[in-house]
């Protein structure tokens, strides 16, 4: 498992003695062969948040379904204010993406693939919206099975109303 931090931000709280700083890092872990896990670890020191975002990364993880170097289909999803869109490129093309887009895609194992990340630019949402979409890829196999038992449905509920008809 490979581990990659995107971002690290300190964070100040004001209390009645001044302010108490703490650090919350955003984490991206992945196999590079389809898995992959993003967490975001708070603590009062930098290799603590650290430490905790790859734990929870590790506790979250997705399988992406991956057809040879890129992805299944074309998907856009939206995430608080970042928006990303995810597209299948030609063997070849290599991941063209931004840094904290670049890091989910690189890690889930995608070597081709091209990407837009719109509206917001914030680092955190980018990363939670681009892992959002690969665990909403779908894997067409599976959909393909699925579609075709919702159409043999359709097929016996249109045989039996044409026999209720007769």
């Amino acid at each position: 498992m490979e581990e990659r931090v995107v971002k690290i931000s300190r964070v100040a709280k004001v209390v009645k003695g001044g302010r108490h700083l703490s650090f919350s890092a955003m984490v991206v872990v992945g196999d590079s062969q389809g898995k992959v896990g993003v967490g975001l670890g708070k603590a009062d020191a930098v290799p603590d948040a650290v430490k905790k975002g790859g734990y929870y990364a590790r506790r979250n993880m997705v399988n992406v379904p991956l057809s040879k170097t890129t992805i299944t289909h074309e998907i856009k999803v939206k995430y608080c204010g970042a928006e990303v869109m995810l597209r299948p490129a030609a063997p070849g093309t290599g991941v063209i993406a931004g840094g904290s887009v670049r890091a989910v895609v690189e890690l889930a194992g995608i070597k081709d693939i091209l990407t837009k990340a719109t509206h917001s630019t914030n680092p955190i949402n980018l990363v939670k919206a681009t892992f959002k979409a690969l665990s909403m890829l779908k894997d067409p196999e599976i959909e393909k099975a699925r579609r075709q038992a919702v159409i043999d449905a359709g097929v016996e509920m249109a045989n039996s109303e044409q026999s209720v008809k007769v």
